[in-house]
């Protein structure tokens, strides 16, 4: 009977370890938008395509997030890490294990877009909906821009 119950415990003890590492794992889904669409997306420099697009990116640093569209201001935001709460579930059940793994994955953090002053950087607004990112960008128009024509409607 005590082997049992020894098995269960360790059993458990593995199981719940490096909470955070289980509960949201070491990347997180970012969907990025902007208004109005199909501006070129700029993640630390590299272009991986034009709003809408998501990307599956690590907890355990930051990004620089650019956006580019033809008569519009680039627009320029910081995907910080914060800490996730989830991490604090090691003290109750990961134990050790948990505290040492989560960091190594990067899980102990979550994404979140910069904040000035306790709010999002003008133009931004987001949603985290079971662990992904929705962020939205209110692109601004380029009074510096040249308008060369105009579509007229039928």
């Amino acid at each position: 009977m005590k082997i049992i119950l020894k098995s269960i415990l360790l059993v458990f003890i593995l199981v719940f370890s490096s909470c955070a590492t289980i509960i949201s794992g070491s990347r997180q889904m970012v969907e990025i938008n902007s208004e109005p669409s199909t501006a070129k997306v700029y993640i630390n420099e590299v272009e991986i395509g034009n709003t809408p697009i998501q990307k599956n990116l690590k907890r355990n640093q930051e990004y620089s997030i650019i956006l580019k569209l033809d008569g519009y201001e680039t627009y320029e935001t910081k995907l910080e890490k914060k800490f996730n709460a989830w991490y604090i579930g090691n003290i109750g059940f990961g134990g050790l294990i948990g505290i040492i793994i989560d960091p190594i994955t990067g899980a102990m953090f979550k994404l979140k877009p910069e904040e000035i002053d306790g709010s999002p950087k003008s133009g931004t607004t987001y949603n985290v909906d079971n662990g992904n990112l929705f962020i939205t960008i209110s692109m601004e128009i380029d009074a510096d821009a040249e308008k060369i024509g105009q579509l007229q409607r039928i």
